[in-house]
């Protein structure tokens, strides 16, 4: 079983930036899998922001160049460097991992879910 724990949500200002953070327990660190970090905003469906193997980088096109993923995968922890943040941003952002070295971006594909932690924009 997979454990995932997210930590870093807050309230920003418009225009700042956020760092999250993931946890993930040590089966992750020892599989060729995909991580990546998905939002919910109030309303809405859940919707990828970013995924990260060991053979490529995605992003979608509402953070690209804002956001940057990062992992140090030996570690078991996953980040997003979040700027120059806008409201639309706002929502709960969750930390999700697959066995499969390949990154899709629907939710369904991701067995693997944390908690989540708010990040709150506001203009």
């Amino acid at each position: 079983q997979v454990q995932l724990v997210e930590s870093g949500g807050d309230s920003v200002q418009a225009r700042g930036s956020l760092t999250l953070s993931c946890a993930a327990s040590t089966y992750m660190t020892t599989i060729d899998g995909c991580m990546g970090w998905f939002r919910q905003a109030p309303g809405k469906e859940r919707e990828r922001v970013a995924t990260i193997s060991t053979y490529s980088t995605q992003y979608a096109d509402s953070v690209r160049g804002r956001f940057t993923i990062s992992q140090d995968k030996a570690k078991g922890l996953l980040y997003l460097q979040m700027s120059s943040l806008i409201p639309e941003d706002t929502g709960v952002y969750y930390c999700a991992a697959r066995e499969e070295y390949w990154c899709h971006v629907e939710v369904s594909d991701y067995k693997y879910w944390g908690q989540g932690t708010q990040v709150t924009v506001s203009s």
